[in-house]
């Protein structure tokens, strides 16, 4: 059913840089509380619904090659008749009853559609997981400028739906390359993107405030972690079975000459033998 708050929802407010603003309120229009259920889920339902295909199809008795002559003549073979090789209950025949290919395609009227995006908005604000950020003015593409602003405003990890003032290429571009962050028009957002979020990030001047330039405090450096990166890990992991394969080639080095010393000293204790007793013989 549907729920109705009256108190007007506030949002935090970033600049593009990070820099935190003071609160404002939303305006009243849009969020006003609402948050129709069954109608969100009409409308996710028909957005899922017409991003299928429907390419299943199969062949029908009438459709599958062969089956135009008669397996075996009529009567006198002692057999069940049968009037062609493609019936459904041959090896190789046509499917009863299969998919031919449809259409899940689910019109939803504009007014239900309005309302659902208005009621997944007010449960993301009621939330406090949206986040008003002043101006999206990026001279080009950088993934670095929109992670540095994700990890400012205490979203990194999350997915974050950014949406814009109208087409920002550079904007989209700079969180292209992110696994969990989408960016899109505010005109274009539906049901189903603002409920997949965890964090919507808006643009100020989509919903209608023209904010003042603040200046950017200066961002503290970040302390090296301690903790080392995967590429020392796995440096330092190379290095250790290097290490051991040679310590072990050491090993089995040293074995084989003990070994082999092992060996020729019978052999050599042998000789000594031989010649003694060839002495002795001679003496006699």
């Amino acid at each position: 059913m549907a729920e109705t708050t009256n108190p007007t929802l506030k949002a935090a407010a970033y600049t593009a840089g990070g820099t935190e603003r003071e609160r404002l309120d939303l305006p009243g229009e849009l969020f006003d509380g609402t948050v129709n259920m069954p109608v969100m889920h009409q409308a996710v339902k028909a957005y899922l619904g017409n991003q299928r295909l429907g390419l299943a199809y199969t062949k029908t008795r009438g459709l599958v090659t062969g089956g135009n002559q008669k397996p075996w003549k009529q009567k006198g073979t002692g057999r069940a008749r049968q009037g062609s090789r493609r019936a459904p209950h041959f090896v190789g025949g046509g499917t009863v009853f299969g998919p031919t290919g449809r259409k899940y395609n689910q019109t939803v009227p504009r007014q239900i559609r309005a309302l659902a995006r208005k009621s997944a908005l007010n449960a993301r604000a009621r939330e406090d997981a949206l986040i008003v950020i002043d101006n999206f003015n990026y001279d080009k593409p950088s993934t670095k400028q929109m992670v540095s602003l994700l990890g400012a405003v205490g979203v990194t990890g999350k997915k974050v739906l950014i949406l814009t003032d109208g087409v920002k290429p550079n904007v989209f571009l700079s969180g292209r390359n992110l696994q969990r962050t989408y960016v899109m028009p505010y005109s274009d957002v539906s049901t189903y993107h603002v409920l997949w979020s965890d964090v919507v990030l808006v643009e100020s001047n989509a919903l209608g405030y023209t904010l003042e330039t603040v200046a950017e405090k200066p961002r503290a450096a970040r302390p090296k972690s301690e903790t080392k990166s995967r590429g020392a890990e796995k440096a330092e992991r190379k290095t250790a079975k290097a290490a051991a394969k040679s310590s072990n080639a050491h090993k089995t080095a040293r074995k084989a000459a003990k070994a082999a010393g092992k060996s020729a000293k019978p052999k050599a204790a042998a000789k000594k033998t031989a010649k003694k007793t060839a002495a002795k013989k001679k003496r006699k």
